[in-house]
């Protein structure tokens, strides 16, 4: 009689031993991620875990332009004004600081 395993490691997985999954699991994950390949883990040659990396999702580009409602685009946003904008004079005083106060000693 000949038994199976359940489950077999795919052939493009990477098979791990566990302790070496201990010691590099973030970097294993982020391997797995970016290559979308899952990572089968072992004990003593026996299989005791695998980890799947969720698919990537290629979102779609959209652009900022017109995404908020209610708001139109009046005339050219991008050339120059027509004038020079200055800072009014009050707006170049410095403000006056308030006077320190004295702190009594108890």
């Amino acid at each position: 009689m000949v038994m199976k395993l359940a489950f077999q490691p795919e052939a493009d997985s990477l098979t791990v031993a566990a302790g070496e999954f201990k010691a590099k699991c973030l970097k294993l994950m982020d391997e797995a991620l970016e290559k979308q390949q899952p990572v089968t883990v072992t004990k003593r040659g026996k299989i005791v875990g695998q980890f799947v990396p969720v698919p990537v999702e290629q979102k779609p580009f959209y652009s900022v332009i017109g995404r908020s409602p209610g708001i139109k685009i009046l005339g050219d946003i991008i050339s120059p004004l027509p004038q020079e904008w200055t800072l009014p004079e009050w707006a170049w005083e410095k403000p006056e600081k308030p006077a320190k106060k004295a702190h009594k000693k108890k």
